[in-house]
């Protein structure tokens, strides 16, 4: 340890550009994500249990694909050939311009969207059959009955499963980088590269990443003791 260099993670810009650049990039991300994975996946979620066979077929080729597919596989596809195939759909003969931060948004939602469905699908049947059918004999169609009866119930039983997966999902966003993105490891490749300080700094990353998806862990499983003590 008598060549590790503290003073490469301790340095007051080192710090700002991680967490006010890196770190707020990494954070958003995972807000955004997590809000349109959950709103989608509920829908994709719906659809696959609705009684329209090709809308749940659809749906499900959808999850599979996508739970099929590396993540790094996907922002790469999307990143590098969605504006082509932009400029082709368009007719226009440069390609499109899409952009880090949109590339990431759009494929992280599509990307967990399919994983949240899955959640969501495993939380909708965990209701008791019997409320549907009490939904329905109150004069309410498919859909009613799953906003108002079975959403907010699944939604319950859910929640630590929900977390869990945004907790993964705060994890994966580290994959950006790839594309330059400047995430919190994007920030910290770039400080690393410069400084010649690779092993300080990715040391670093891998402490606060652990920090802050171990104490997110023991949030949820407080949430779920408490959701255990409820029932």
């Amino acid at each position: 340890m008598g060549g590790f260099d503290f003073g490469a993670i301790t340095n007051e810009a080192t710090l700002r550009y991680l967490f006010v650049d890196g770190m707020t990039f990494t954070i958003t991300l995972t807000l955004i994500a997590m809000a349109g994975g959950i709103f989608f996946g509920t829908l994709l979620a719906m659809m696959r249990l609705g009684s329209f066979k090709p809308l749940a077929m659809l749906a499900g080729g959808y999850v599979n694909l996508m739970r099929s597919l590396p993540l790094v596989l996907v922002i790469f596809w999307f990143f590098f050939l969605v504006p082509y195939i932009g400029a082709w759909v368009i007719g226009e003969k440069n390609p499109v311009k899409v952009g880090s931060w949109t590339s990431c948004v759009i494929t992280f939602i599509m990307f967990e969207a399919a994983y949240y469905c899955e959640i969501m699908r495993a939380g909708i049947q965990s209701i008791p059959r019997g409320q549907v059918w009490a939904g329905y004999a109150l004069g309410l169609n498919y859909w009613l009955t799953m906003g108002k009866i079975v959403l907010p119930q699944a939604f319950r039983n859910m929640l630590p499963v929900l977390l869990t997966q945004t907790i993964i999902l705060f994890q994966d966003t580290s994959l950006v980088y790839v594309i330059s993105a400047t995430d919190f490891l994007g920030a910290a490749a770039k400080i690393a590269n410069r400084d010649y300080r690779l092993v300080e700094m990715y040391t670093f990353v891998a402490v606060v990443y652990f920090a802050i998806s171990y104490g997110l862990s023991m949030l949820v499983k407080r949430i779920q003791e408490r959701i255990a003590i409820v029932r």
